[in-house]
């Protein structure tokens, strides 16, 4: 399932700390991104990648299989979780 879901975060923002807590609250594994932690080419890379799914770049960009949640909104993480 982690490969599923994949949150691009900053680890100093708040709204990328609530979004992983609550994933992990509601046991969903998935893999996570520190943009601000990689350097050069590698962090080129994936802001194309984010840019792919939410072209302002914003964090974070939670992709949750087919779906793009751009914030921490759970209402809408939910239903990207369901499949709606």
């Amino acid at each position: 399932m982690s490969d599923d879901i994949k949150v691009y975060a900053l680890s100093t923002c708040i709204h990328c700390r609530n979004a992983k807590k609550y994933l992990d609250e509601c046991g969903v594994k998935y893999q996570c991104v520190h943009v601000d932690e990689l350097k050069g080419e590698d962090r080129k890379k994936i802001v194309q990648e984010i840019k792919g799914h939410n072209p302002s770049v914003s964090f974070p960009t939670l992709v949750i299989r087919d779906k793009v949640v751009v914030g921490f909104h759970k209402d809408k993480i939910d239903k990207a979780l369901k499949g709606e």
